[in-house]
């Protein structure tokens, strides 16, 4: 990973010195567009003439983010600079840097087809827009109006998002279950609603006048409590800065608490026990996680919050302060805070949970929305608060339903109109805040909960946020054709009977959609 990165970096500076001009009149030429877009509702499948193209290319390849453990950002940036060669990283997935497997694509294959679609080097003059998509019906129908494979109801949008136009529509005003492509709504509310760089704290806090000992959960289920956070907020720093503070004190003895009062209502999301999410609440580290695992399902703890205090008590013992057997609390306002740690800044935590579809940090990203709104952080205010978001951003929210921030609740209701329009917010330019959506989409058969799919000429030109539920089956994301158009889509499946040939039938839509007749 470092002998790539030291190797990428001068092409990096190449690319930001050759694409800055053609960012400058990319701007100049869009502008009096922009300015003549005066309907009351065209915004909303608008992305704006600018759109993800060169405005992305600029946050993508500048500012690659967290998710780089594989080396696809490195291998993407080094693959727009390079143009044709082969971007030499496996991405996990292959034989080696400069082999392939069986099934899987060469090093990189097409990490400069996705930045083209982002405004990449290989495009002169940047995203194209849409001749008008009269051939989608021609691709589209056979696979997502004709195929029984996707059951009784299905619904699917397709837009420009170089000019926001509608290329293709099936009941895609339609509300149906969306399972996990939910967490684009919930990624633009919470990133609407705190910004950015917004970071989620754990504290600790003193009671002057009972010593008692506060750990006060910052609703950030990243919180580890493993020797390398990698990145993380570390409940060891955090044990370490406070044994430190107590010590200046002449502290070495406390009655330990911990305050989960950030959340309200009940903590068990409506499907129960589950390996897909621990209990909702403000404090765990390593969300609630039994193993060594980072995503995917996993044995969780039964109290995340009564594990983590115990944690910490054991980690402030090392440094040489025992503390009492921890008991919930909550810390009051005269409290002196000791010492805390921070999340990654909220743009890493969406690119998380969009790249592993992390249900734990989506409903933290809920209730944090909620928090940040003035609704009550539980269940049903933070469906409330997402909901509001979104129509204070002019979406089309009309019949759309949220019982929860992941997509578990089998009562959510997305249309497939809202989920493209929520892609074209996410790359207008105006809204460079949300750039994060579009970056945490996994990518066709390199990342997340699409690197098991897509070993076609797909490979690299997708990028998507899966749903998956028993009878549904969704897609919602973008994808690049061979000629430099940058397409948003939304692809949902409710009463499937089969899931893997109903996922198949939705990759292949996808595919379709990177085919030289899209």
């Amino acid at each position: 990973m470092a002998r790539a990165a030291s190797a990428v970096r001068p092409r990096l500076a190449r690319f930001a010195r050759t694409a800055k001009p053609r960012v400058a009149r990319f701007a100049r030429a869009t502008g009096p567009q922009l300015a003549r877009i005066t309907g009351p509702k065209t915004w909303q499948y608008t992305a704006g003439a600018a759109t993800a193209g060169l405005a992305l290319a600029a946050g993508v390849v500048t500012a690659a983010g967290p998710w780089d453990s594989t080396g696809q950002r490195t291998a993407e940036r080094d693959r727009a600079v390079a143009l044709e060669r082969t971007g030499g990283t496996d991405h996990g997935s292959g034989s080696g840097a400069s082999g392939t497997s069986s099934g899987s694509p060469r090093p990189a294959p097409s990490a400069g087809a996705v930045l083209t679609g982002l405004g990449g080097t290989t495009t002169p003059g940047g995203v194209k827009a849409a001749p008008g998509g009269k051939d989608l019906a021609g691709l589209l129908d056979p696979l997502l109006k004709d195929d029984p494979a996707l059951g009784e109801h299905r619904a699917a949008s397709v837009v420009d998002l170089a000019t926001g136009k509608r290329l293709y529509g099936l009941g895609g005003d339609a509300p149906l279950i969306p399972a996990s492509t939910t967490k684009i709504a919930t990624a633009v509310a919470a990133l609407t609603a705190l910004g950015p760089d917004h970071r989620l704290t754990t504290r600790t806090a003193l009671e002057a006048d009972t010593g008692e000992l506060v750990l006060v959960g910052g609703g950030d289920p990243t919180l580890t409590a493993r020797k390398d956070p990698h990145g993380l907020a570390s409940l060891r720093t955090l044990a370490e800065k406070t044994a430190a503070a107590l010590k200046k004190r002449d502290v070495r003895k406390v009655t330990l608490s911990y305050d989960t009062t950030l959340y309200a209502g009940t903590e068990m999301h409506p499907i129960g026990v589950n390996d897909n999410l621990a209990r909702v609440t403000a404090l765990m580290t390593d969300e609630g996680r039994t193993d060594d695992s980072t995503s995917g399902p996993a044995p969780r703890v039964p109290d995340p919050a009564a594990d983590a205090a115990r944690t910490f008590a054991g980690l402030l013992k090392e440094h040489g302060v025992t503390a009492s057997a921890p008991g919930p609390s909550k810390a009051t306002a005269r409290a002196d805070t000791l010492a805390k740690v921070s999340s990654p800044p909220l743009s890493a935590l969406v690119e998380r949970m969009l790249t592993n579809s992390d249900n734990d940090l989506a409903e933290a990203l809920a209730r944090h929305t909620a928090a940040a709104t003035g609704k009550r952080a539980d269940f049903d205010g933070a469906g409330a608060a997402v909901t509001a978001r979104l129509g204070q951003l002019g979406l089309p929210v009309e019949g759309a339903r949220f019982h929860d921030g992941s997509g578990l609740d089998r009562t959510d209701l997305i249309s497939a109109d809202l989920l493209t329009a929520l892609l074209a917010e996410a790359a207008d330019p105006a809204r460079p805040q949300l750039r994060a959506v579009l970056t945490g989409l996994p990518v066709a058969h390199f990342t997340g909960t699409l690197a098991g799919r897509y070993t076609d000429g797909a490979a690299g030109l997708v990028r998507a946020k899966t749903g998956t539920l028993t009878g549904v089956n969704t897609l919602a994301g973008t994808v690049t054709t061979p000629d430099g158009r940058l397409l948003g889509f939304a692809f949902l499946a409710n009463a499937t009977t089969d899931p893997w040939t109903a996922q198949t039938t939705l990759d292949r839509a996808a595919t379709a959609l990177a085919s030289p007749r899209a």
